[in-house]
């Protein structure tokens, strides 16, 4: 093989190889934690607030999965109140698996997920709720099996 054949081979082998990474690229899925994230950034010293209300609370929120499914407890403070909120099932690795849930909580100020609504993984469960206009967040990790 002559040194033209060559040189020939190495930019056939160079253009197969751009084109297999800008294949690769344009096939990539790139999540992003919110649409919005610029304006959630905007909105972050609220959650900080929100955050050091919930920790000057008596316990922490307490999440955990049962045989019933999966039991959110807030503090004793919250019981027999009118609050609203969310909680938000964040799973980091899969967006289609996030699930966002409206705060409905009992009178005790406890709420019942069913075990089908959320599929198996690792979450981040994010609480924000208020009452009598203070606003409280709290951040939970939890794995669905």
């Amino acid at each position: 093989m002559n040194w033209g054949n060559k040189l020939l081979v190495t930019f056939i082998v160079f253009g197969a190889g751009m084109l297999y990474l800008v294949y690769r690229s344009v096939n990539t899925n790139y999540e992003l934690v919110e649409k919005d994230y610029y304006k959630s950034e905007l909105r972050y010293q609220q959650v900080i607030d929100g955050s050091n209300r919930a920790n000057q609370l008596s316990s922490p929120v307490k999440i955990m999965q049962t045989d019933a499914g999966i039991t959110l407890e807030l503090p004793v403070e919250m019981k027999n109140k009118n609050i609203s909120g969310d909680v938000w099932f964040y799973c980091a690795y899969d967006q289609t698996k996030d699930k966002k849930f409206p705060l409905q909580l009992s009178p005790e100020g406890i709420q019942v997920f069913q075990p089908t609504a959320i599929s198996a993984g690792n979450y981040t469960v994010k609480i924000s709720w208020s009452d009598d206009g203070k606003t409280y967040f709290s951040e939970k990790n939890l794995s669905v099996l």
